[in-house]
């Protein structure tokens, strides 16, 4: 009797492969002749890393969007941006719900739950997904049609309006605004004083990096913050009291650098400084002009990120904040990791710590790699740039233009890790495994 070997992939490894197939489907669009301007050519590992670029909603770009690729190519980066944004991952779930593919108890459970634990079906969470995009994507487009309209026209305010309001909530932060004079990308520091402008990709940013359940929740607690689910008052406490240092940090440390500028306007880029790095990508500051306080803060919240489940990346607020409580409740002696009324599993902290550590080794692997590899090294630039694309964050020192193939390379593969392989080990280490009767004897260890 002949036994049939069936080939079950997981609902993460078809993840994984949705964001490669996504990325080699959007070079060989971008690598068209078409994609780009009259007169530029584009090489495949420039069009190969713009693609993961957008796919891993990064922002890290070799050419200026503007000026290199055609209105077809932007729109591609743009369509990748978008579909990344909504998240493969319900993309995947519906398609397994459409084919009738058998899924895990875990695997359902990622999918088929709703902000309130109750359990819903796909296509239903989908719509949320998708409407809920819609609504804030809209509101940020004509927010910001307010001042683009006046600045670049009819036509092209409404185009500039869409394309930064999609990327600013999808914490892209490609946009469409040219490079200076010294080659450097100039972002968004023609707006920096401007409160509509900045106030409202902060806000874009700050709602997209919280992630769908949480805002799901607010709108379903009708922002009554003591309703709301325990993950969610963690993500909006911890991000909170992070905007608010990082902007105090920011007055404190750029005081020299912003010294022209009147105390309103220095809150308001300081402000826009401590919500960029959570993943954005936008910039108001030219950021090799920052102290090497505000250089390292940057980096430090780059590497925090947003919220789990949302557009966002880096180790996550939820990570974070337990690997914090779990270090005063080692400090105290506790046996139990306390959070205001409620107790965190110890199990949850060696998660979170593993995650930690990948993360590190990733950017300390890659960091000494990349300055052994080009040839006039420049370790502040490269540190910042191995940091931003692992954290998805997308903020460049002007250093991926110069990069060498083999560095792009290694940049291509921290995006694609930060925005699937770390995921993939958080969710591969939340399941639950058959554990065998034996265990090993115990030993121990020196440490601190």
């Amino acid at each position: 009797m002949k036994k049939k070997f069936k080939f079950k992939i997981t609902v993460w490894q078809l993840l994984a492969l949705a964001y490669l197939g996504g990325t080699i489907l959007g070079s060989i669009l971008l690598i068209l002749p078409f994609a780009t301007r009259e007169g530029q050519q584009t090489s495949y590992i420039d069009a190969l890393f713009t693609a993961a670029s957008a796919v891993c909603i990064t922002g890290l770009s070799p050419y200026d969007i503007a000026t290199h690729w055609s209105l077809f190519g932007q729109l591609v980066i743009l369509i990748l941006v978008q579909a990344s944004g909504l998240g493969f991952m319900t993309l995947v779930s519906a398609t397994f719900l459409i084919f009738k593919r058998g899924m895990n108890f875990g695997s359902r459970n990622a999918f088929i739950l709703d902000s309130r634990g109750k359990y819903t079906g796909v296509i239903t969470l989908l719509k949320r997904i998708v409407v809920g995009t819609v609504i804030f994507e809209l509101l940020g487009a004509l927010l910001l049609m307010i001042r683009f309209i006046p600045d670049f026209g009819v036509g092209n305010g409404i185009y500039f309006s869409v394309w930064h309001s999609i990327s600013a909530f999808c914490n892209a932060g490609f946009d469409l605004m040219g490079t200076a004079e010294n080659g450097g990308f100039v972002s968004l520091t023609a707006y920096a004083t401007d409160p509509i402008v900045t106030l409202t990709i902060s806000g874009l940013v700050i709602v997209g990096g919280l992630g769908f359940a949480v805002w799901g929740d607010v709108i379903d607690c009708r922002g009554n913050f003591k309703k709301f689910q325990f993950n969610t008052k963690v993500v909006l406490i911890v991000n909170a009291v992070l905007f608010t240092l990082g902007t105090l940090l920011y007055l404190l440390f750029e005081r020299n650098t912003y010294s022209d500028y009147n105390f309103g306007q220095k809150l308001l880029m300081c402000f826009f400084n401590s919500v960029t790095p959570r993943s954005a990508g936008f910039a108001t500051t030219d950021i090799t002009l920052l102290s090497d306080s505000g250089y390292f803060l940057m980096v430090l919240l780059m590497f925090i990120g947003g919220g789990s489940g949302s557009t966002a990346g880096g180790i996550r607020v939820g990570t974070f904040a337990v690997i914090i409580m779990g270090m005063f409740a080692v400090f105290r002696g506790k046996r139990d990791i306390d959070f205001g009324k409620r107790r965190i599993e110890y199990s949850l902290l060696s998660q979170a710590l593993a995650i930690l550590t990948a993360c590190l080794m990733l950017i300390i692997f890659s960091t000494l790699a990349i300055c052994a590899i080009e040839p006039v090294p420049k370790f502040k630039e490269i540190l910042f740039e191995c940091v931003s694309a692992l954290s998805n964050a997308g903020l460049s020192m002007s250093l991926t233009p110069v990069l060498s193939i083999a560095s792009k390379i290694m940049i291509i593969v921290l995006m694609y890790a930060g925005r699937v392989g770390i995921l993939t080990l958080g969710l591969a280490l939340g399941e639950k495994r058959t554990v065998t009767g034996m265990r090993k004897p115990v030993d121990t260890l020196l440490i601190g």
